[in-house]
């Protein structure tokens, strides 16, 4: 399996366990992840675009070094201008531990309705009485 990402304005092609040199990276933790990816082979099958969202690089950091001398000339002809300057590069080195092509995304579950809770039962309000009641209570009292 592996993937290219893209950092440092430079691509690379990784896999789990190699060793890459990217531009210096300012304080950097355990880890590095990289996404989203440009490209994501899984086991002879390419994902990319939005296939690709999922996926996920890890690296962690391994050291800190200069890289190759860039030479600049700066020449005009018949002038006798001419400018030489030179640098060296800071380059971080990450070592890939892991890529990990995650699943589809799966909508979030439900939460089960609420049911009503049998703490205390709710009370039931007593009828009315009406003019016809009352005249029915009074009799069977008076009989």
């Amino acid at each position: 399996m592996y993937a290219v990402i893209k950092t440092g304005g430079k691509q690379h092609r990784v896999k789990p366990g190699d060793v890459i040199e990217v531009e210096y990276m300012h304080g950097l933790g355990d880890t590095v992840t990289f996404h989203p990816l440009l490209v994501v082979d899984d086991d002879g099958k390419t994902h990319f675009g939005k296939q690709a969202e999922g996926a996920v690089v890890t690296a962690k950091p391994v050291g800190e070094q200069k890289g190759d001398k860039v030479r600049v000339m700066k020449y005009k002809n018949k002038t006798g201008y001419s400018r030489r300057q030179g640098h060296r590069q800071l380059m971080t080195l990450l070592e890939i531990s892991d890529v990990s092509m995650a699943g589809e995304k799966k909508p979030a579950a439900r939460k089960p309705a609420a049911k009503p809770s049998a703490k205390a039962p709710a009370k039931k309000a007593a009828p009315k009485e009406t003019a016809e009641g009352q005249d029915e209570a009074a009799e069977e009292a008076g009989e």
